[in-house]
């Protein structure tokens, strides 16, 4: 059989910060998603103005929801960082790129 090397030891400080970043990533990483979602589902869904906006309000609840679970799944607290950041932004800059499209009745 062959020896499987053991994964080396962690120090305690620094598994601590780990932690530490990913719930702080889980937390305003995953509030800015929520945002960057309810700002472009506003725009995106096919229903009236005040129905949009209710639903793309509900709607980031589970974005967020998600983006917690991703977070402590991600490899690494960067990488958790990195994708929250990224899709918020994106999502994000879709109506404030184009502000009249959200703004539909």
């Amino acid at each position: 059989m062959a020896r499987v090397a053991a994964a080396p030891a962690v120090p305690r400080r620094r598994q601590r910060a780990g932690v530490a970043s990913r719930v702080c990533a889980a937390l305003f990483g995953g509030y800015f998603l929520a945002h960057g979602a309810t700002a472009f589902l506003t725009g995106a869904l096919p229903f009236a103005r005040v129905d949009r906006v209710i639903a793309a309000s509900l709607l980031a609840f589970a974005v967020w929801c998600a983006a917690a679970i991703y977070v402590f799944a991600a490899r690494s607290a960067w990488r958790a960082w990195g994708t929250l950041l990224l899709l918020g932004g994106a999502l994000l800059a879709v109506p404030m790129l184009f502000p009249g499209w959200a703004s539909r009745p």
